[in-house]
């Protein structure tokens, strides 16, 4: 992919988010949490940082969700049969996405309660 333009890279970058989308229900469920954090603030006339703090903190989740797929599918595919290692592997990235959750939950109460 080195050397490539930078159009041709975002094409590669957005078949990913495409693919994930597809393949993965949890992507699914937090790109619809996503549009309803998004709803909420234009409702309540969030101010700017709180726009912010959503803006990252989705980004995060999105990330991490990306991330885990993408690990999920490498393991799989590199050992496609059952196997400790590759099970953690892929708890661990679970964990990571779980993470990011919490911390988006943290930050939907920090709103509510200011």
């Amino acid at each position: 992919m080195k050397g490539q333009p930078i159009l041709k890279r975002l094409t590669f970058a957005l078949n990913g988010i495409g693919l994930a989308f597809r393949r993965e229900p949890s992507l699914r469920f937090h790109i619809l949490a996503a549009f309803a954090v998004v709803l909420v603030l234009l409702l309540t006339q969030a101010s700017a940082i709180w726009w912010a703090i959503g803006a990252v903190t989705v980004g995060l989740v999105i990330m991490a969700e990306l991330c885990n797929a993408a690990i999920e599918t490498l393991a799989d595919h590199l050992h496609p049969q059952q196997h400790p290692e590759i099970g953690a592997v892929k708890d661990i990235a679970a964990g990571a996405v779980l993470i990011a959750s919490i911390a988006a939950v943290f930050v939907a109460v920090a709103f509510i309660l200011q």
